[in-house]
């Protein structure tokens, strides 16, 4: 059938019933078959000027691999998508599509816009079955360290292997993927998947060293001076929790979701004699509106809990994606909107309750959204053995601090141009090192523009000595 014309209805993503996914960490969502993917692609109109390319931070060429999957042509398909992306099979699963290239799709003006998202990671996946890994293309010489293994120092080592640089990758923790390992559960991005990416990556030729820590195990004038690197990409994450300072924060059953999504996602804390076993409380009470809330929930609910979130504004400025809130509720989450906490009550030092006020909104503040206000008497406190706070993340200063003349913003951000260049000549970063938390896709696409930054700062210099 002649392209974009087969079927104006979006295919569904088949998930795991909600009745049996609250109780297991396994994948929600099941995945394309080979059909669905290429009926699928067939909707994509092939529009002048891609304007879905436009809303992709990485700047993939979508109406190319979606032209070649809807003949079938599915490994071709993955081959141009793989060109600009490092990290499809993650980027499929967990990237906001809905607010980037599929909200620029022109069919969405019509119907639905082309699940974008569901065929990239058809086609992923598929690939990975096949075993193939890329060659390691010749190396031209020259060395860069990579500080950091979420999605922007994955990204920027990938694009740098493939031009010919030689990349190590340091990882302060002890596997590889940063917060696609530490703190996106399994039950949306399995871990095999994250350890199929750095496969490739490796066969690239990047090497990982684990365990080592910026600013204590090595600072970056150590990564230059004494080990010869010419140039450093840092990564560093966001991963510093943020609290409201309200009483009781301090009492036994409060934890920052960092906190509890690592112990959960990387150390294995819901499995029957975990070494390090996470407080499998009642009643759960999660502070926040965002996909990290999202994640705390759920994973809370999968350890027995019953679980609500508490959110200062209403459902409308919710910043967690569609998709995530509406899994929550499908797994039985509760949501308690113009909510906000004033105080944790304790009972022998543990959680016993959260004390809210109800909120009223006003005028716009500095976000655009609507700001919340406290109603006179209308507090009440939600009753609770266990607070987790998904207020958002700030980076940890224990690498920037140690780099004397890092130029660092008010909330400890380094500070970077739009190329990734820092105040410290050779010295580049990306990601929510320099921006604060944001989207996997959006570090991708630091990442990739500082390895090209990167690559001509050192072409410049000239041939290797």
């Amino acid at each position: 059938m002649e392209k974009g014309k087969q079927t104006a209805n979006r295919h569904t993503m088949p998930v795991q019933d909600p009745h049996e996914r609250q109780k297991n960490f396994r994948e929600v969502a099941l995945g394309y078959d080979g059909e669905t993917a290429r009926e699928e692609a067939l909707r994509c109109l092939g529009c002048k000027g891609a304007p879905c390319t436009k809303g992709c931070p990485v700047a993939v060429d979508i109406p190319a691999f979606l032209a070649e999957a809807a003949h079938g042509n599915f490994e071709k398909a993955y081959k141009i998508l793989r060109e600009d992306n490092a990290l499809p099979a993650v980027c499929g699963r967990v990237c906001p599509q809905e607010k980037q290239c599929e909200a620029q799709c022109t069919r969405g003006r019509v119907d639905a816009p082309v699940a974008i998202g569901n065929v990239e990671r058809f086609l992923a996946d598929l690939h990975a079955a096949s075993g193939e890994n890329p060659p390691s293309p010749p190396k031209n010489g020259r060395r860069v360290a990579v500080v950091g293994s979420g999605p922007a120092g994955l990204a920027c080592a990938g694009e740098l292997a493939r031009r010919g640089y030689e990349v190590t990758v340091y990882e302060a923790l002890h596997a590889a993927g940063g917060v696609l390992v530490y703190g996106i559960p399994a039950f949306r991005l399995p871990k095999e998947v994250v350890g199929r990416e750095i496969e490739e990556l490796e066969a690239l030729g990047v090497r990982f060293v684990l365990n080592a820590v910026g600013g204590k195990s090595f600072t970056v004038e150590e990564l230059r001076t004494d080990l010869g690197y010419e140039a450093v990409f840092l990564g560093t994450g966001a991963g510093l929790p943020r609290f409201m300072g309200i009483e009781g924060e301090n009492a036994v059953g409060v934890f920052s979701a960092n906190e509890y999504l690592t112990r959960i996602n990387l150390m294995g804390a819901y499995e029957e004699g975990a070494a390090t076993p996470v407080y499998r409380a009642k009643k759960v009470a999660v502070v926040g509106g965002g996909n990290v809330a999202m994640d705390a929930a759920r994973c809370a609910r999968r350890l027995g809990a019953e679980v609500t979130v508490v959110y200062r504004r209403s459902e409308e400025e919710l910043p967690a994606r569609r998709e995530e809130v509406v899994h929550a509720r499908e797994e039985g989450i509760l949501f308690r909107f113009l909510a906000n906490p004033v105080k944790i009550e304790t009972e022998s030092g543990h959680v016993s309750g959260l004390l809210c006020a109800e909120m009223e909104l006003g005028e716009p503040d500095a976000s655009g959204r609507r700001s919340p206000r406290e109603r006179a008497g209308s507090r009440f406190v939600l009753a609770a053995d266990a607070v987790i706070m998904a207020l958002g993340t700030s980076p940890n200063p224990l690498l920037s601090r140690a780099t004397e003349g890092l130029a660092l913003g008010p909330r400890g951000e380094i500070v970077a141009d739009g190329e990734g260049r820092t105040s410290l000549e050779g010295v580049f970063a990306g990601g929510d090192a320099v921006t604060g938390s944001a989207t996997v896709i959006q570090a991708m696409g630091a990442g990739k523009r500082a390895a090209a930054a990167i690559d001509r700062y050192l072409q410049n210099k000239g041939p290797v000595a």
